[in-house]
């Protein structure tokens, strides 16, 4: 590990240009790549406090044993640069994007003397039109299938098509007029390339006027009485309008636009976008991000936007022209993306956060695309609502990233012996408990116990515990008392079952005695792990010390860096961020959050009901249980009636009126008061 001050700039000896920077590992190989306004005050930014820089960062600088950098003349120009360096060098400290699964894409080879429609997945192609990606290649086909009809454009491959030319005769399709065998001749090159600069302009969003045309021609067809040839023009114009029916409407004004979200956590990030064009959901592609680099929801749109549009970018577009550099910096040897016929930048991208740098990103992407492009955050209407629908695609796509992820045994494993090495445990943990505590304000404080087995949930073995007496002035008393009561739990069944007995004489039959109930705390876990930091971790030991437990080992795992602390450390454990022992780590803390929160939830939705009701004088558990049964809530109960509450049993009419007595003044105060429990439940 290289001292940062080792390799640390002379005074003076950085300029305060924009530029792009670079640092290397002692292999001389870029481990990070950024940019700067100013590259003075950025770089000096990394030496000036090294104590105080995150942790993700110090690991990067301390991996790095050289900074060199290049001064280009604009803010767009370190855009560029920066993209094209990412892509060239693949930094390890960078933000990495990688699908989340290998998507098709419909494509026509126009760069052929006679193009062929078909799937390709993978790098694009010079010379070649892609339209989607589509989320499986059975919508592709049948897409194709039904505009063949109409644009009757050849699919074979070039063996099959060879092989047609050399018999004279054609396939299937030429037979039954989904192509228009050029093979044999039928139509000539230059026609057949007509066919599929047609088929390519009604997949870019030209539909109106294709449907127009063939419209006009079966009328014409119609009143010079050639019938059979409008019914088949009648056909064509229902292939299309089925084509089209197959792609939602999503934006009525007919938009070209394309829509991105994200779902993120600590440790990764899915991201989804929507092509929209006409207004039409065209296709859908994702991607899941490893967060090796500390990076906000902005910063995260701006690499994205970077690395997708900057793979399909006008070739040359995406190097640029630096004006000067420091003695020893190497230029980035230009990287010509295949250029594509089709433009992928729309006039329009909405996105859930704007980056930092959004002029200059807006100014890049409008040099990819030709023309003007904008960057927005929309706020309503349909477009939010579309935005909302990419976000939710995004989360459900990084939930089932991470099943997957937790479902791989080989993985699961290297995870537990990683949590073993970082922790210098004696074993690797197989079971680990995992405890929070949720409050609001100090009311209704709760806990969560969640256990993990193997590195997999262990849902029948969560326990939640309700914090009384003192416990709940603050969450290290919390936590004292919660590891207190499960390990004493722990300590009486083992004692009855005999197995704290020396001699071992009543083991037996204090077994075959026992109830399931008595054994829900007996198995005791090889890690405790809390949700919090030192003071935490502190609490727990100390509740374990004073039970006379000392073979359980305890470590906190503090939400913010991601740290792990060990009991009686000064300095946290740093586990890498690809580290899959973190992650289960980390899996384990959220687990433990969502049960804590759930449980406080409902525990405060409960005292919310029952305090309205308890102010009616009369009226029992019983009663108020009836009446929340019948009418669902204590607004319903507020817009009854007094004959519709005394028909309940138990309810008499005298009743019914002190209930609706207390009920609406309550209700009619609600603004200033702040509504019944159950608007207030909503408002939470």
């Amino acid at each position: 590990m290289a001292d940062p001050a080792s390799y640390r700039p002379a005074p003076g000896s950085i300029p305060e240009s924009p530029g792009v920077y670079r640092f290397r590992d002692s292999r001389d190989r870029v481990i990070y790549v950024g940019k700067a306004k100013n590259l003075r005050s950025r770089l000096n930014s990394y030496f000036a406090d090294f104590a105080g820089l995150h942790p993700r960062t110090q690991s990067m600088l301390t991996s790095a044993s050289a900074v060199d950098w290049t001064i280009v003349g604009t803010e767009v120009e370190a855009l560029q640069l920066e993209y094209s360096w990412i892509k060239e060098f693949d930094p390890r400290f960078n933000v990495r994007y990688r699908d989340d699964k290998s998507y098709p894409y419909l494509a026509v080879t126009m760069g052929e003397e006679y193009p062929r429609v078909t799937v390709m997945r993978g790098a694009k192609r010079r010379g070649v039109r892609y339209f989607g990606p589509y989320s499986h290649a059975w919508a592709i086909r049948d897409t194709v299938d039904t505009l063949l009809r109409v644009f009757p454009v050849r699919t074979c491959s070039a063996g099959v098509f060879k092989r047609a030319g050399q018999i004279g005769r054609p396939c299937l399709l030429g037979y039954i007029g989904k192509c228009s065998a050029p093979c044999v001749g039928r139509v000539s090159a230059e026609e057949h390339m007509l066919l599929a600069e047609e088929f390519c302009d009604f997949m870019s969003g030209q539909t109106g006027r294709f449907i127009r045309r063939l419209e006009a021609q079966m009328r014409e067809a119609a009143g010079a009485e050639e019938f059979e040839r409008a019914a088949r023009l009648r056909d064509d114009v229902k292939a299309l309008q089925r084509a089209l029916e197959k792609q939602a409407v999503v934006l009525g004004d007919g938009t070209d636009c394309d829509v991105i979200a994200l779902a993120e956590d600590q440790l990764e990030a899915a991201v989804q976008i929507f092509y929209v064009r006409d207004g039409r959901v065209r296709g859908q592609r994702g991607w899941v991000v490893d967060k090796v680099e500390d990076v906000t929801t902005g910063e995260l749109v701006e690499h994205f936007l970077g690395q997708v549009y900057g793979d399909d970018a006008i070739a040359g577009l995406a190097s640029a022209r630096p004006a000067t550099a420091q003695p020893g910096a190497r230029r980035p040897e230009a990287r010509q993306a295949a250029a594509s016929d089709e433009r992928v930048v729309p006039r329009e991208v909405l996105v859930p956060v704007l980056p930092p740098e959004a002029a200059a990103v807006e100014e890049w992407l409008a040099a990819c695309r030709g023309g003007p492009v904008t960057l927005r955050v929309p706020q309503r209407g349909d477009k939010k609502a579309l935005l909302t629908t990419v976000a939710r695609n995004a989360a459900e796509s990084l939930a089932l990233h991470k099943t997957k992820r937790a479902s791989d045994l080989t993985t699961r494993s290297r995870a537990l012996h990683e949590i073993m090495d970082a922790l210098e445990l004696d074993a690797a943990p197989l079971r680990i408990e995992c405890y929070d505590v949720s409050n609001l304000q100090g009311t209704h404080v709760v806990a969560s116990m969640i256990v993990f087995e193997d590195g997999l949930a262990r849902k029948s073995e969560y326990r939640r515990f309700s914090i009384r007496g003192t416990g709940g002035t603050d969450d290290v008393a919390s936590i004292h008392e919660v590891v207190s009561r499960r390990f004493r739990r722990y300590l009486e069944e083992r004692e009855a079952t005999g197995e704290l007995d020396v001699l071992g004489g009543s083991a037996a039959g204090s077994v075959a005695e026992e109830s399931p109930r008595q054994r829900k705390f007996a198995y005791p876990p090889n890690l405790l792990v809390i949700d919090g930091g030192p003071a935490q971790v502190a609490a727990a030991v100390r509740a374990l010390d004073e039970l006379g437990i000392d073979d359980v080992a305890v470590c906190g795992l503090a939400k913010r860096l991601e740290e792990v602390w060990l009991p009686g450390d000064d300095s946290p454990v740093i586990l890498p961020r690809t580290s899959e022992g973190l992650y289960l780590l980390q899996r384990v803390r959220d687990e433990a959050h969502r049960f804590a929160i759930t449980y406080h939830r409902k525990k405060r939705s409960t005292a919310l009901t029952v305090s309205e009701l308890d102010a009616v004088p009369g009226l029992g558990p019983a009663r108020r249980a009836t009446l929340l049964r019948h009418f669902g809530s204590v607004r319903r109960i507020g817009g009854a009636t007094v004959a519709e509450i005394a028909s309940l049993p138990g309810i008499g009419p005298r009743l019914a009126e002190a209930v609706l007595a207390v009920l609406r003044p309550a209700e009619a105060n609600g603004a200033g008061t702040g509504g019944t429990g159950e608007e207030r439940r909503d408002q939470e």
